[in-house]
């Protein structure tokens, strides 16, 4: 799937990280366990402030998210998404939040002009990590699906 790249000065707060370098593993995968994702056959390895994620999950949906919620942690610059899907789909974009944006601004920016009304496809994809569309913020990397 590869390399994802994040603001690593900015995220969920998890213990042991510092904006130096990510947090332990089984901390990581905690986190994303967290967020009702099955991490049972996910392994984590970090490496500073680089994390790979290795291993296979249920859907591509279920890998990335995954990957997301590992990556957008304080202390991770970098994601190597190793993740096999036993039913592979095609691949979101990632997209990192400017300040001024909003999902309805993304959506045109991804998905193309008069497209904004899609927001709700990337806040559906970014769940449970986003609990509201208005909570995004500045450095925040989101997957954007491609529409069906």
């Amino acid at each position: 799937m590869g390399l994802i790249s994040f603001a690593k000065a900015v995220g969920a707060s998890v213990f042991g990280a510092t904006q130096a370098k990510a947090a332990p593993a089984d901390e990581l995968k905690k986190e994303a366990e967290k967020h009702g994702l099955d991490t049972s056959g996910v392994n984590i390895a970090v490496d500073g402030d680089k994390v790979t994620v290795s291993g296979t999950a249920a859907t591509t949906e279920q890998a990335e998210k995954i990957a997301i919620a590992v990556g957008n942690t304080i202390g991770v610059q970098t994601v190597d998404n190793q993740i096999a899907p036993a039913a592979p789909a095609p691949e979101s974009k990632y997209y990192t939040v400017k300040k001024g944006d909003n999902l309805w601004k993304i959506a045109e920016a991804e998905y193309g002009h008069g497209k904004g009304a899609k927001n709700d496809v990337i806040f559906h994809a970014n769940q449970p990590m986003l609990t509201s569309p208005d909570k995004i913020y500045p450095g925040q990397v989101l997957r954007v699906p491609p529409l069906p």
